[in-house]
C-alpha cells in the first residue's frame, strides 16, 4: 500500500495526501480491529468449551496483548499482516475439528463486520455532508474497509497457520488432514514466496474486490431502504 504510493510518479504533496489517511486507517486497524479479531477467536473458543485464552488474559480488547510489531508493519507496507494469535487448546472442544474451524472462522468474520461498520459510517458521513466532507475522510474510510477486507481474505487462505487452513482441515479426511499439517513447514515458505512475488495477486485481488463490493452494497442497503440513497 504505502510502498506503492512511495514509488509512484505522484508529487510529494500528492503522496502525503494519500499516505496520511492510510496511516490513520492502519492505526485504527492495529489498535482496535486486530484485538477484535483475536478476541473473536478467543470468545468463540470459550463458548465452545476452551477457556485457555480467558485464563491467560487474552480474552481482551487491550491492543498490547495482540499487537505483533512485524505483522503491524506488514499491514502498513503491504495491506495484510497478523497479530499475536490467542492460545487455543482444541482438546477442550467436544468436536475438535468443528471447534477449530468455527474458532478460526470467527477472526475473518470479525474483520468483515468491522469493514461493514466502516461502510455504514462512510455512507452516513456522505449523506450528512451531502458528499462535501474533506477528501481525506473518504480516503481514510476506503483504506480502513480495504485493509479489513484484505485481512479477512488473507486469513482465509488455506495455508498454515492462517485461519483458512484450520477451516479446510475440518472438511478434509483425517488421513489427508494429517499429511496436510505434517508438511506445513514446507507449505508455509512456498506460499509466502508466492505471495511476496505476486503469484497470488490476481486471485487475491478478485476475491478482495468481490468482497469489498459486497460490503459496500450491504452498507448502502439500509439507507436505500429508507430512501436516503
Amino acid at each position: 500500500m504505502i510502498l506503492r504510493v512511495l514509488f509512484s510518479s505522484a508529487t510529494a504533496a500528492e503522496k502525503l495526501s494519500i499516505i496520511l489517511p492510510q496511516i490513520a486507517a492502519v492505526l485504527v486497524v492495529v489498535f482496535l480491529i486486530l484485538p477484535l479479531h483475536e478476541w473473536a477467536h478467543g470468545f468463540v473458543a470459550y463458548k465452545l468449551g476452551d477457556d485457555t485464552a480467558k485464563r491467560q488474559g487474552r480474552l481482551t480488547f487491550n491492543p498490547i496483548a495482540s499487537i505483533d510489531p512485524i505483522g503491524a508493519l506488514f499491514i502498513l507496507l503491504f495491506g495484510f499482516g497478523w497479530a499475536r494469535p490467542v492460545p487455543i487448546n482444541p482438546n477442550n472442544f467436544k468436536n475438535r475439528r468443528a471447534g477449530m474451524a468455527l474458532t478460526a472462522l470467527a477472526g475473518p468474520l470479525a474483520n468483515l463486520v468491522a469493514a461493514l461498520a466502516g461502510g455504514l459510517i462512510y455512507c452516513g458521513v456522505f449523506l450528512l455532508t451531502k458528499g462535501a466532507a474533506p477528501t481525506w475522510i473518504y480516503y481514510c474510510f476506503n483504506y480502513y474497509i480495504s485493509i479489513n477486507v484484505s485481512l479477512a481474505v488473507f486469513n482465509l487462505l488455506p495455508v498454515p497457520p492462517l485461519d483458512g487452513s484450520k477451516i479446510l482441515g475440518a472438511f478434509l479426511p483425517q488421513r489427508v488432514a494429517e499429511k496436510y499439517y505434517r508438511y506445513q513447514n514446507l507449505i508455509v515458505p512456498i506460499a509466502f514466496i508466492l505471495l511476496m512475488t505476486g503469484a497470488f495477486s490476481h486471485v487475491l485481488y478478485y476475491a478482495q474486490d468481490a468482497c469489498a463490493n459486497g460490503i459496500m452494497w450491504l452498507s448502502q442497503l439500509p439507507y436505500k431502504l429508507f430512501g436516503l440513497l
